[in-house]
């Protein structure tokens, strides 16, 4: 019984703990972009403005791509 006297106190005390760090993160913007890390990896990494996907969906070739040719469907 003694023992809950010191391991309540100690797990109240880890939980704030606990919350002052969620928070901490929050306010600084740890969680304010979610999708961009994610997105990034799909892009080559001498394009430092990762516009590639963008101006090959527009049809635009980028800098140093060929440009995009359309596949045409099997004749059957």
């Amino acid at each position: 019984m003694p023992a809950l006297y010191v391991m309540i106190p100690a797990a109240l005390l880890i939980v704030a703990i606990a919350i002052y760090i969620f928070f901490w993160a929050v306010d600084s913007g740890q969680y304010d972009d979610l999708d961009g890390p994610a997105h990034s990896i799909l892009f080559d990494d001498q394009d430092p403005s990762h516009t590639a996907a963008v101006d090959e969906a527009k049809g635009q070739p980028g800098n140093d791509a060929e440009p995009v040719k359309k596949a045409e469907p099997p004749h059957a």
